[in-house]
């Protein structure tokens, strides 16, 4: 949410919503909701009072039936055979925090209801991402029987069928982009895939997984399974809270319900693991929200994957040992020191391979044997949040090379790379990230075509990022009323963003730096006779350059320091006043 700020960032285009129809406002009003948390229920598109009172007080049901999801019934039924009969299972997951929270929520349900099931989450540097036909052989040779993927596999059409020459039985579940080709599987469980009737397509690997643990539950209750009363699906929330947000989908419909009743959990922790990582990071039980997943634990998480092993974050969530606990999320922090290491070390060798200008390019593209992995997906990240442009960025091997992309709304990538599909290996991903293998000797073409479907899809000289601003405020309504009422709109994240207002010509009375080498600006604002605090972090370098009088977008929060609150304004973008 800190905006960067360098001078090669992109400009960003303000787009402030006009205001809500006061009928609207005043309906709204009626049914308790506040006037400014009205425009911006208005503005995102819940226009009656009746579509913003369903999103602002949708409660936790289990209305959405799991048996609605395309596949499910089928992986049910199997399941419960392979409980019933004591066969070995797998549960296949993948190395993020979606995966890895997916491969905790199935296997320990799975051991709640008497399974003989063991997890297994491949290693990225030497199995890559999804299914690998070497380790479905191992796992069959090892007396597993029935294998169930989680946040992986969709497109893994050639490895379900060797393994199911293996003998294994498999269903895939999954979120991804669905290819042209479904896997040979026994079962599908992926609300994206043609006929599934579910509604909710945004879930993430955790979310469908969920469904899978209400559908599991749904069974052992119908069936009198004595083992089946002494859980419930609600009490894995925390793992799914933790998942969605990690995965960055959109905190809408089912994702915010489970979110939010998952950040109840989160917020007073049982597993030995979470207490654990709290203390690392330092989070206080009762503080934890979407931006600790997203910003402090689920980096943590995902460290592990990313330069060492998943397993490592898995046994962390697992682990019913305090002391290991302690020892195991000291060894994931300082993974994640590492990691955010290399990921400044290595963005700098891919913006030495930027042209002069990138802003006349189309797609940034870097490729180098010295990157690592588990974090060119970062560095694609920065590139695109930096420049505005989709990024690829690709660790070169001997022979092949794998790649990881990051894009804007404008730029479909997986699609992209299903254009380039003859020269690659495999892919896969979403409309804004993905992942590829390619042969080295593709890798130049690879770049080529990539460039030349960006140039066809993108004007150039019209993109740059656009802030959608959901009101005007004046100083004058900012208020910790005002505040307490936007914090309905919670969990906020991805698809559901905390709500950005602007004021205009506001005056600069105060400015100063804070921060290491004086990186982020500390400002005292003011309209008229009421002063704010602000901050806006990255910023630094206004400090001289500041004119006196500004427009400011922000979030609104509170500061808390030596136990008093305050309001304070979180800058996203500052500018000269505009005329009115």
């Amino acid at each position: 949410m800190e905006p960067q700020a360098t001078s090669r960032q992109t400009q960003k285009e303000w787009k402030i919503a006009p205001p809500a129809p006061q009928e609207t406002i005043r309906s709204m009003e009626q049914q308790g909701v506040h006037p400014v948390l009205a425009h911006v229920l208005y503005r995102r598109g819940y226009t009656t009072a009746g579509e913003a009172l369903g999103f602002l007080a949708r409660h936790y049901q289990e209305d959405d039936n799991p048996f609605r999801l395309k596949g499910m019934a089928e992986a049910i039924y199997r399941l419960r055979m392979a409980i019933r009969r004591g066969e070995p299972i797998a549960v296949y997951g993948d190395f993020d925090a979606d995966g890895v929270s997916s491969t905790v929520l199935l296997t320990g349900v799975l051991e709640r209801l008497g399974a003989n099931v063991r997890p297994y989450i491949p290693d990225r540097v030497d199995e890559g991402y999804g299914l690998n036909s070497p380790a479905l052989r191992r796992l069959a040779d090892e007396g597993v029987r029935l294998l169930i993927t989680v946040d992986c596999g969709i497109r893994s059409v050639q490895e379900v069928a060797d393994g199911v020459s293996y003998g294994l039985d498999i269903i895939i579940s999954d979120h991804h982009s669905v290819g042209p080709e479904l896997p040979p599987a026994l079962a599908v469980i992926n609300p994206r895939q043609a006929d599934c009737p579910y509604p909710e397509k945004g879930l993430a690997g955790v979310g469908v997984t969920y469904k899978i643990v209400q559908a599991l539950f749904m069974e052992a209750q119908r069936r009198g399974y004595r083992k089946g009363d002494a859980w419930r699906p609600e009490d894995w929330l925390d793992m799914v809270a933790i998942g969605t947000v990690a995965d960055i989908v959109p905190l809408r419909g089912e994702n915010r319900v489970l979110v939010r009743e998952g950040l109840k959990r989160l917020n007073r922790p049982e597993r030995p693991g979470l207490r654990a990582l709290y203390g690392v990071a330092g989070i206080r039980p009762g503080n934890v929200n979407t931006v600790a997943i997203g910003f402090m634990i689920g980096p943590r998480i995902n460290a592990a994957g990313r330069l060492r092993s998943a397993m490592l974050a898995y046994r962390l969530l697992t682990t019913t040992d305090a002391g290991e606990a302690a020892r195991l999320a000291a060894e994931l922090d300082a993974i994640n020191q590492e990691r955010q290491q290399k990921t400044t070390e290595m963005q700098g060798w891919a913006e030495e391979q930027i042209p002069g200008d990138p802003a006349e390019e189309p797609l940034l593209f870097a490729a180098d044997p010295r990157f690592e992995q588990g974090v060119v997906g970062l560095v694609a990240s920065r590139l695109t949040e930096r420049y505005y442009r989709p990024s690829v960025v690709v660790q070169m091997g001997e022979e092949e090379s794998h790649g990881s992309c990051r894009s804007i709304p404008e730029f479909h990538i997986t699609r992209a790379l299903e254009q380039c599909a003859d020269l690659l290996e495999r892919y896969g991903g979403h409309a804004a990230a993905a992942g590829f293998t390619v042969r080295n000797e593709n890798l130049l073409p690879l770049q080529e075509r990539l460039r030349e479907i960006a140039a066809e899809a993108l004007t150039l000289e019209e993109l740059r990022p656009a802030l959608e601003i959901d009101a005007r405020l004046s100083f004058e309504e900012i208020t910790f009323e005002l505040l307490e009422a936007l914090q309905r709109l919670e969990p906020t994240g991805e698809g559901n963003p905390p709500p950005l207002f602007v004021t205009p010509g506001v005056v600069v009375q105060e400015r100063r730096t804070v921060g290491s080498e004086g990186a982020h600006l500390k400002l005292v604002l003011s309209q008229g006779p009421i002063q704010m605090e602000a901050i806006a972090f990255r910023r630094g370098d206004l400090h001289d350059t500041l004119p006196d009088h500004v427009d400011v977008a922000y979030y609104l929060e509170i500061n808390e320091w030596n136990g008093q609150q305050r309001l304070q304004l979180n800058i996203q973008d500052i500018r000269p006043p505009e005329a009115e």
